[in-house]
């Protein structure tokens, strides 16, 4: 009887291979048949599943994005309060451990790439946006409508965004601590919602 192929299972392999070269390489050394070779499979078993190397890429890109909000769910089902959820999430974004290691380096190279490919760049587009609107209406929550530090919720939210995704790249390059980092955002937290985040990451 015929071996069964579970497609899913070989794209996902494929876009792991990818994100090992990108992680370690950057996407410049991107290609089917490296891809391949990572995998240990031929470059025409990578064009069955792909046709080219931005298709390949686009879906290396929805795994990293699925992998990201799985983890954040999980960090943020263990909380109860909305504080909690957000300083939760927001960690969940921070390179503190080798899978966030790699999927980092590998954003950093996607932020790269897509400058110049607009479908890409609408993917990374959405998935910020869907972000901030979410700390938002958590923010929003945390707040009740009082008037804090002069912004929308939206604002601030856009504010932690950044601030996470900087202390992500600095992580990353190693100019920062991962304690560093920590103390830093608990602070921005701890400013923006009026809640003392002194607790360990």
């Amino acid at each position: 009887m015929p071996k069964r192929v579970d497609h899913a299972e070989r794209r996902e392999r494929l876009a792991e291979a990818l994100m090992r070269i990108a992680a370690e390489q950057g996407l410049e050394a991107v290609s089917l048949r490296h891809v391949g070779a990572e995998a240990g499979v031929t470059s025409g078993m990578v064009q069955h599943y792909f046709r080219g190397k931005d298709e390949l890429m686009s879906f290396a890109l929805e795994v990293v994005s699925e992998r990201a909000q799985a983890r954040a769910e999980r960090a943020v089902g263990a909380e109860e309060t909305p504080v909690g959820q957000v300083r939760a999430l927001l960690i969940s974004l921070l390179p503190l451990d080798e899978e966030r290691r790699v999927e980092g380096r590998v954003a950093l190279a996607f932020m790269s790439y897509s400058a110049n490919r607009p479908e890409l760049a609408e993917v990374l587009r959405r998935n910020t946006v869907a972000m901030r609107e979410h700390f938002a209406g958590q923010i929003a929550q945390v707040w009740a409508g009082q008037d804090r530090l002069g912004m929308e919720p939206l604002q601030a939210a856009t504010g932690l965004v950044a601030l996470v995704e900087g202390l992500g790249v600095h992580v990353l390059g190693e100019h920062y601590a991962q304690e560093e980092a920590l103390a830093v955002l608990d602070a921005h937290v701890e400013l923006v919602l009026g809640q003392s985040m002194r607790r360990s990451g």
